[in-house]
């Protein structure tokens, strides 16, 4: 049955209701999303400006791009993806670089600036670090060997930063399997994107300090391998706490899935790696990953889309930050 027909006078107030519904609803959520076009008119350079600084980087030290994706995950698991990692400290405001995960191991700041400065060339004061840092996240991945995808963009930066948020959040290399599911479970992240996503180790080299008790103290390593690795870690704490040695064995600048093939042997530099194959509920994505290297592409590409949308500050929260080291 057809509803009665309401009074001219009140029809208008319900389309005006109406109305301003659509609007307040539009407000509320366009500011909040990201896109992959974010940029098409405002900055469509943005792209190659970020490709070019950092494919020099690379090339003249390929270690910088795990640097630079190492970046983009310290950033995202501390208060969302804000760039809040690159501000430093002042002595009226306490960053995140000194905190724990990063005191003396993030770096790749200065490329980070030099892209900014490559980008405002461009389009001077348009793209945030945020964004630029998730961009070049990105291209340092399809730069070593790795999947590509489109980023979405059109996040702000911080004004603020959380140095206990970044000794929480940021799973240390001692975490058990538990403990790495829920840290990045805190951030909407899955077991299965956490197992995806540390596929980033493929990449890159690890301190002595992170991977000494693994390689004296666990059982759930190859011994030949733990022996290997106790030639450049010394037993003594501070004694090479800086020395290095390659978070994947074989082809530490080579983005692909040789990380997981460690595992199923035992040559996981750090305890948090080999916690993903020992005898729990990831030992079978770990295989599948063995198997199938477009498996885990697909699925760490499905991961760092995810980790890109965590709290991103859009619209008018936040700033275009001049410097990426220091609020406006």
């Amino acid at each position: 049955m057809a509803a009665p027909s309401a009074p001219s006078g009140g029809r208008s107030g319900v389309i005006a209701v109406l109305l301003l519904l659509v609007l307040l609803a539009g407000t509320g959520t366009s500011s909040a999303q990201l896109c992959t076009s974010f940029y098409s008119h405002s900055c469509p350079g943005v792209y190659d400006a970020v490709r070019s600084v950092l494919q020099a980087a690379i090339a003249r030290e390929q270690r910088m791009g795990a640097s630079i994706l190492r970046l983009f995950f310290h950033d995202c698991f501390v208060q969302g993806c804000d760039a809040s990692l690159l501000l430093d400290d002042t002595p009226s405001f306490q960053g995140e670089k000194m905190a724990n995960p990063n005191n003396g191991s993030a770096r790749g700041f200065e490329v980070i600036d030099a892209i900014k400065s490559a980008v405002d060339k461009v389009c001077p004061g348009v793209v945030s670090c945020a964004d630029i840092l998730a961009i070049a996240a990105r291209d340092s991945v399809v730069i070593l060997g790795g999947p590509s995808w489109d980023v979405k963009v059109g996040r702000r930066d911080s004004r603020t930063a959380s140095f206990s948020g970044a000794n929480n959040n940021i799973p240390p290399p001692t975490s058990g399997l538990v403990n790495l599911t829920s840290l990045f479970a805190a951030q909407g992240l899955s077991q299965k994107d956490m197992v995806a996503l540390s596929g980033a180790h493929t990449i890159g080299l690890a301190r002595c300090t992170n991977f000494r008790a693994h390689i004296y103290n666990d059982t759930n390593i190859d011994g030949s391998f733990a022996r290997s690795r106790q030639s450049v870690c010394p037993r003594t704490s501070g004694s090479g706490d800086n020395n290095l040695a390659p978070l994947d064995l074989q082809t530490p600048t080579v983005f692909e899935n040789n990380y997981y093939k460690n595992l199923v042997y035992k040559k996981g530099i750090l305890h948090s790696d080999q916690e993903l194959f020992n005898g729990g509920s990831t030992d079978a994505q770990v295989q599948s990953y063995v198997s199938s290297q477009s498996a885990f592409f697909a699925d760490f590409v499905t991961g760092m889309i995810k980790m890109g949308d965590i709290m991103p500050l859009t619209g008018s929260n936040g700033e275009i930050r001049k410097n990426c080291r220091r609020i406006n």
